[in-house]
């Protein structure tokens, strides 16, 4: 579904991504681990026409998305949620969900009703500012604009950051019940032991370079990994 082949990307002089290839497949969660710094965002930002490559392509549904505006990825069924959630603080829920779904021409309200069934909380207090809810709820409405798109794959940036381990958990849960009708997700996570344990595959970057790569399982199983990320 999304490939992405030798991308070198720049910041000035820093050289932020060192010839990164990687591939997600229809229905996956594919997950990107590292530490901060590594290249995680940036990867992501390439994805979805932020930055750009110097290098190498990106393909997406079989075309060539490397020099496609960020814009226009939404109408071809990409979706990201940003780091930071960067929703629309002074408008109401609704107002933001409706954003996500600009592209429309009119409101899909099968769309909306599908969001409030996945997060009730959103529905309880969709007339609410979007700057006063917490942060969870915050992260959920992120979530839920992107979703508003119905976007065949979903770019997930630090989807659990700031949040406490309750919410972190069911922030999780909620990952794998979008991916579980069909929503392809591309998870960038600092919490690798959270991201492993849902993806079905994942690829560790350090320095901004793929230095390993596996399934979910076989990642939590490595020592390197352990000794780097799980606390083991």
């Amino acid at each position: 579904m999304l490939k992405a082949e030798n991308l070198n990307v720049y910041y000035g002089k820093i050289h932020a991504l060192k010839d990164v290839s990687f591939y997600v497949d229809e229905d996956e969660i594919v997950a990107l681990i590292g530490a901060n710094g590594a290249g995680k965002s940036t990867t992501l930002k390439t994805l979805s026409g932020i930055l750009r490559s110097k290098t190498g392509h990106i393909t997406f549904m079989d075309e060539d998305i490397s020099h496609t505006e960020s814009y226009k990825l939404l109408a071809k069924g990409m979706a990201h949620v940003p780091e930071g959630r960067r929703i629309f603080l002074q408008m109401t829920v609704q107002e933001n969900l409706e954003m996500g779904a600009y592209i429309e021409k009119k409101l899909d309200k099968a769309a909306l009703d599908d969001v409030y069934t996945r997060f009730p909380r959103l529905k309880e207090r969709r007339n609410q500012i979007g700057g006063t809810l917490s942060g969870g709820e915050q992260q959920m409405l992120a979530m839920g604009r992107a979703l508003m798109a119905r976007p065949k794959i979903l770019l997930m940036d630090e989807p659990s950051m700031g949040l406490s381990p309750l919410l972190v958990q069911e922030i999780f849960r909620i990952i794998k019940d979008i991916n579980a009708p069909g929503t392809t997700v591309l998870l960038v996570e600092q919490n690798a032991e959270m991201a492993l344990q849902i993806a079905d595959r994942a690829y560790v970057l350090e320095s901004g370079r793929i230095t390993l790569s596996g399934t979910g399982q076989e990642l939590m199983a490595s020592d390197s990994i352990k000794k780097a990320y799980l606390g083991g």
